[in-house]
């Protein structure tokens, strides 16, 4: 018999964080940010860090370069004043995992939402302004707030209410903001939480994976008579789609399907702002479903991965790139898609559409916008939700409730395309009455591409979308995509921890102390290294069984082992 190899629950884990949480310094601050940087402009080093918040916080050289570079506008137009917009940065190799222990919650947020592990996100706020006090004659610094946590919005609005207020009173004012940051609770998937800060109260709700997709967003709780009353934030990641999407509406399909497949594309922007916006609303197009390839919502010259990305020895990799330099034009001309963006212009009350163009017109720096590629779509536009946007704009329907009708369409389109494979894979699983007490569980069957296919007959996307076109042809392409590798391996791994879930609690109800009444003392050991080992690997997976499972084997265990001679005890309560 070997009812053993397996996995659960999280309590003493938790309980160990908590104190952990207790004792070490920053804990809580590093929960929400890895940093705070100030970066400037020095007239011999050109952009330098000023300085980085908790002082602690080790960046590496190369780090520290990428930041410099990432937080400064690549190609600026010398326009004066403030400008906001993200990027994204491989962690040097080598760097110790976050001092936070981010298993938990990633158990419980959804897959969009997850604490990057090999990555940083940054959030940054520029300002440059005439200041004669200066030699160059401007003032030039970015305040940056560098975090694993993809909460575009969130961050953006926490800069918007410390950044002016820094620029004016500087690192006195910068300590204080991070110290209040410290008492903030951690995030919890689920959890709405109030955070104050500079005499603002954030009232933010963070998403769990159990949320219904495209829920109702928060509303204002009242909640311990808080003065002042909090700013509440509807979203702490979703951004302004329509804004971003208003001069593609009418390619809305082809942006989706370049997304869903994983093709390499570079968005050429006149403004960080813009090309880190375009870039993240493109990646969030396929939610629930995760973007596995690389994306860089900013991407300039210097960055430590030009060179991989541009070399043109090799096929352009699966990544989306945001770029602002014009030299860019010509270091993409072998890529396949490209879009180009400009200022949005209008033709009368309406937004211009960019039109798609052969990629041997992209030759020069005024290359006029335009989406540069010879993709053909596999499903059809549909005409009916680019008109009720384009009524919309006429009658100034207010960009929010655009962008709701977006991103419903884009959730159903997705939905419409993963559900016969959600489906699919569910038909992979043993059944629960396979699973027994006295052999390892059973294997998940393996997925075949041609199965599935025969399955769509019945039971594919034309049950729930309305879109026509070839959708055999569109999984066909994406099967080769990353996309599908990283979904299929999240859906393989969580159906695994169920099956070690199901065979905890089997083992459970199993009447193990009359198994061992005719049992050897060897064998009586064996079940309980086993039994133990797989509580240990349980613990540690953070595996969700039912309630008293843990502590009901537990027992067992113990009750076994004082059951055997003394010698034996010993030698087990010291394994």
């Amino acid at each position: 018999m070997n009812p053993f190899d397996g996995s659960v629950s999280p309590r003493h884990e938790e309980a160990e964080d908590a104190a952990a949480e207790g004792r070490c310094p920053w804990a809580r601050f590093s929960s929400w940010l890895e940093c705070v940087c100030v970066v400037t402009f020095d007239l011999e080093l050109g952009q330098a860090i000023e300085l980085v918040y908790p002082q602690d916080v080790k960046l590496t050289e190369k780090e520290k370069t990428s930041i410099c570079y990432l937080s400064f506008p690549d190609s600026y137009s010398g326009s004066l004043g403030d400008t906001q917009f993200s990027f994204r940065m491989r962690q040097s190799v080598g760097r110790r995992g976050s001092r936070f222990r981010d298993d938990i919650y990633n158990r419980d947020a959804p897959v969009t939402l997850q604490r990057e592990v090999s990555h940083f996100c940054g959030y940054v706020y520029f300002r440059q302004v005439k200041d004669v006090s200066v030699k160059r004659g401007y003032f030039q610094k970015s305040l940056v707030l560098l975090s694993r946590l993809p909460y575009t919005h969130m961050f953006h609005m926490l800069l918007q209410i410390i950044a002016p207020e820094y620029f004016e009173k500087l690192e006195p004012c910068l300590e204080a903001v991070c110290n209040e940051i410290d008492q903030w609770p951690s995030p919890e998937p689920g959890l709405t939480l109030n955070l104050p800060v500079m005499g603002v109260v954030l009232q933010v709700r963070i998403p769990s994976k159990t949320d219904k997709p495209g829920g109702s967003p928060l509303r204002q709780t009242a909640k311990e008579n808080l003065l002042p009353a909090p700013t509440v934030l509807p979203t702490i990641h979703e951004l302004d789609l329509f804004k971003c999407f208003q001069s593609m509406l009418i390619h809305l399909q082809m942006l989706w399907e370049l997304v869903l497949l994983g093709e390499p594309l570079v968005i050429m922007a006149p403004s960080p702002t813009i090309s880190s916006e375009t870039v993240l609303a493109l990646i969030s197009s396929i939610c629930p479903l995760k973007f596995c390839s690389d994306f860089r919502p900013y991407f300039t010259i210097h960055d430590s991965e030009f060179r991989e990305y541009t070399t043109r020895t090799q096929a352009p990799p699966n990544v989306v790139l945001g770029v602002t330099n014009p030299f860019f034009i010509k270091t993409f001309q072998t890529w396949p898609h490209i879009i180009r963006l400009g200022e949005t212009k209008m033709a009368g009350d309406l937004p211009k559409q960019i039109k798609v163009k052969k990629l041997a017109k992209l030759k020069t720096l005024d290359t006029k916008p335009g989406i540069y590629t010879a993709y053909k779509t596999f499903l059809h536009k549909d005409k009916i939700l680019i008109k009720r946007l384009l009524k919309g704009i006429q009658r100034k329907r207010p960009s929010e409730v655009q962008s709701a009708i977006l991103r419903r369409h884009l959730l159903e389109l997705t939905q419409s395309f993963i559900i016969p494979l959600e489906r699919y894979m569910a038909s992979l699983m043993p059944l629960q009455r396979s699973v027994t007490p006295w052999k390892t569980p059973p294997q998940i069957r393996p997925f075949s591409q041609d199965e599935f296919m025969a399955t769509l007959d019945h039971s594919g996307p034309q049950l729930t979308s309305v879109l026509k076109g070839d959708w055999m042809g569109l999984y066909r392409k994406f099967f080769r995509s990353p996309n599908f590798d990283g979904w299929y391996r999240h859906r393989h791994r969580e159906m695994v921890q169920k099956l070690e879930c199901l065979h905890l609690e089997v083992i459970c109800d199993a009447d193990l102390l009359g198994w061992t009444k005719d049992k050897s003392e060897v064998e009586i050991v064996d079940l309980v290294l086993k039994l133990r080992e797989k509580l240990i690997k349980a613990q540690r997976q953070q595996l969700q069984v039912k309630d008293g499972v843990m502590d009901k084997l537990d027992a067992f265990i113990k009750s076994i082992i004082s059951s055997l001679p003394d010698d034996l005890q010993t030698v087990l309560s010291t394994h």
